[in-house]
C-alpha cells in the first residue's frame, strides 16, 4: 500500500504517505463547492507532473555530473466542464544557465517529456510543456 486517504469533513481529506508518514491535506476547489484552501485532487495531478518532470531530469543530470539546483516548474491546470476533468496542463520548466551545450539540454528535456507521470496521463489530456534555460 502506498497511502491512505481519509475524508475528514467539509470536502477535505488527509492523505498519509505510508513509507514516510508525511501528510497532504486536500480541499475541493472553489469552482466545485470547496473553499480552495488546500491543493485539490486535480491540483495534485498537475503538481505531480511538474515534480516528476524535474525529478527525472535531476536523476539524469546526476548521471551526467550536472547540478540542476534551483530549477523549477510552474504548472497551470485548465479544467473542462463537460465532463468535468483536467483538459490541459501547462508546465513551464526553468533551469539554471550552467553553460550546457544544446545536445545536453535536449537530452534533459527529452527525459522531462518522458517522465512516468507524462506516460501515465490520458492522451486526451493536452500537455503544453516549455523549457527556459536562464
Amino acid at each position: 500500500m502506498t497511502a491512505t486517504v481519509q475524508y475528514v469533513s467539509d470536502l477535505r481529506t488527509t492523505c498519509i504517505h505510508l513509507q514516510s508518514g508525511s501528510a497532504i491535506e486536500t480541499d475541493a476547489p472553489t469552482d466545485n463547492k470547496g473553499k480552495g484552501e488546500r491543493f485539490s485532487p486535480t491540483d495534485l495531478i498537475a503538481t505531480g507532473l511538474g515534480a516528476c518532470m524535474i525529478t527525472t531530469m535531476g536523476i539524469k543530470a546526476q548521471t551526467m555530473d550536472i547540478i540542476l539546483d534551483g530549477a523549477k516548474v510552474e504548472v497551470t491546470k485548465v479544467m473542462l466542464s463537460e465532463p468535468r476533468r483536467i483538459g490541459k496542463i501547462i508546465a513551464h520548466v526553468t533551469l539554471p544557465a550552467i553553460g550546457l551545450d544544446e545536445k545536453t539540454k535536449t537530452i534533459l528535456e527529452l527525459v522531462g517529456n518522458s517522465c512516468p507521470v507524462v506516460k501515465s496521463l490520458h492522451p486526451d489530456l493536452e500537455l503544453d510543456i516549455t523549457y527556459s534555460w536562464l
